[in-house]
């Protein structure tokens, strides 16, 4: 990402100012001149863009470790200036704008920005005296009736600090996307040596286990001060939701994750996780944390190609039945428990029957697929997931087939490792129809290196048929969304517990338009000499196919 000086920025910006109608007294104040050093440690970020524009993030941060989570910023409000460019060189401003960034919200900056043109890539950056941030890219959505071109989307999720560089997240800032999904555990809550990887660590969590407001300021900002997420985040704008490290691991609704250990802080702390998570990400004012509620569940359109239905399974639950663990468990059946929430799942189903798009997109945390592990008649699953809440995931599929979605996919996280799936309505009965699609993206780091396996040797896929892939290395999934078809490529950084790994496609899926379920492509090799010729083309290699040719 290019930084471009601070004489540039004071000439455009001004001018573009004065145009825009900032009144001269917002124009003039420098108040970060009293800042020692350049405070945008933190990077630059954009997210939930609409046709007219998206919301642009920064944070004050001197210290971004301090102690007292405030970053080192002096406990002042400051006056932010933002700048949007129509080029990657920042010499057409078509927006600019001042913003304060207070101590009361950790020194965040959230701006949003409107009208501009629908379909377009622009720029953005930030000054605060004589301080300049690194600039971002950013994309608006397409007009609400049109298509648009083919939308180059990634998701990603599960990153651990501790257990690898973020190397992912660089390789995918490369890819320069159009849209980046983040599924959850952005930051986990451990202090250092609480949560192991065989061999070791390779790099440790400062301060205690996240608990108060400082100590979740003070996490997000370790990690985004990594260079590899700033990238990540300046590539272009994030959808962003939470899964449980980012408050307690497996936390459900007011419960935490050891329910019998008495926490009387636990609404507390969930009150200061929220604060310090809208703070830290490129949410919009609706998302505003509320004492011990936050609106995270969201419907974001990009044209009519696709929308994404960002969904909360955190907040809502009701407690999992038996446990965390893989339990054969009575109550996973039960019909009056949800994992969404009763107003959640109306809103949900409601945007199914509105929904016009080519692509109905869940981005949503845990598996959605029914993944039992025992080849026995006994059903051995995971409470945490939507194993753990059959009837409201039975509810959601079947509220798809009946409003006619035309291509539904549940992208998710959490699980640590790649997967493709077909979803059924009663995976009971294996010959039943395919009724949508899930995509499942491995971790960034969480878990260490991983190691490549053969697929189908796993015994979740011999047990599970509508099981089609799995993977346990780290990276991220990129897909390409068109008319007649998504394409998921599944990427994957060999080595993350040492920096500057490659990364390559470890495997590729396809879905087709109005054919539910995952199938996987293939390079078929062709004749050289036929290919100089003209006779074929590198587009002509790559077949549809159910098998290996």
């Amino acid at each position: 990402m290019r930084n471009l000086n601070r004489r540039h920025f004071l000439v455009t910006g001004l001018a573009a100012g004065a145009a825009a109608g900032i009144p001269a007294t917002a124009q003039a104040a420098t108040h970060g001149r009293d800042l020692p050093a350049n405070p945008f440690t933190l990077g630059v970020a954009s997210g939930d863009p609409d046709p007219s524009g998206f919301v642009i993030w920064t944070r004050l941060a001197l210290n971004p470790v301090a102690e007292d989570g405030m970053g080192g910023v002096p406990p002042r409000p400051y006056t932010v200036q933002y700048q949007i460019y129509a080029d990657e060189r920042a010499r057409r401003v078509v927006r600019t704008g001042v913003v304060r960034a207070v101590p009361e919200w950790g020194h965040s900056v959230h701006a949003e920005i409107s009208g501009l043109l629908p379909g377009r890539e622009y720029w953005y950056r930030f000054k605060t005296g004589r301080h300049v941030s690194p600039i971002g890219r950013a994309l608006t959505a397409p007009f609400p009736f049109q298509y648009g071109g083919a939308l180059s989307m990634a998701f990603v999720s599960c990153a651990q600090f501790e257990h690898g560089y973020f190397t992912s997240y660089r390789r995918l800032a490369e890819e320069h996307p159009d849209l980046i999904l983040h599924l959850g555990d952005y930051q986990y809550e451990y202090t250092k040596n609480t949560y192991v990887i065989p061999g070791g660590n390779v790099r440790h969590h400062d301060g205690p286990e996240t608990e108060t407001l400082a100590d979740y300021r003070r996490r997000h900002a370790q990690y985004k001060a990594d260079p590899d997420l700033q990238a990540a985040h300046a590539a272009a704008p994030w959808l962003v939701v939470w899964d449980d490290h980012e408050l307690d691991n497996n936390w459900a609704d007011e419960i935490p994750e050891k329910p019998e250990v008495p926490q009387p802080n636990f609404r507390r702390r969930r009150e200061a996780a929220f604060r310090a998570y809208y703070e830290n990400m490129p949410l919009r004012r609706t998302s505003i944390p509320r004492g011990i509620d936050m609106q995270l569940y969201r419907r974001v359109r990009w044209g009519r190609m696709a929308t994404f239905h960002m969904l909360d399974t955190r907040q809502y639950r009701d407690d999992q039945g038996c446990g965390d663990g893989y339990r054969d468990c009575p109550a996973s059946v039960d019909p009056a428990r949800s994992i969404t929430g009763a107003e959640q799942e109306a809103w949900l189903l409601d945007g199914f029957r509105q929904s016009r798009a080519q692509w109905d997109i869940l981005g949503q945390q845990v598996f959605f697929a029914q993944r039992d592990n025992n080849a026995g008649p006994q059903k051995v699953t995971s409470q945490d997931a939507w194993d753990g809440y059959v009837a409201s995931r039975r509810r959601i599929t079947q509220g798809w087939m009946d409003a006619g979605v035309r291509n539904p996919v549940v992208l998710t996280g959490d699980v640590h490792a790649h997967w493709a799936s077909d979803l059924k309505l009663d995976y009971d009965d294996p010959t039943g129809p395919t009724v949508g699609s899930e995509l499942v993206a491995t971790s960034i780091s969480t878990g260490g290196d991983g190691k490549d396996s053969d697929p189908q040797t796993h015994p979740f896929l011999k047990i599970n048929p509508h099981l089609k892939f799995y993977n346990n290395q780290r990276g991220y999934v990129l897909t390409k969304i068109e008319r007649e078809l998504m394409t998921a490529d599944f990427k994957v950084v060999p080595q993350v517990q040492a920096p500057g790994s490659g990364v390559h496609t470890r495997a590729t899926f396809v879905v087709e338009d109005r054919v539910p379920g995952v199938k996987q492509t293939y390079l078929r090799p062709v004749d050289p000499a036929a290919r100089a010729a003209g006779q074929i083309t590198i587009e002509d290699t790559v077949r549809l196919e159910t098998e290996r040719p």
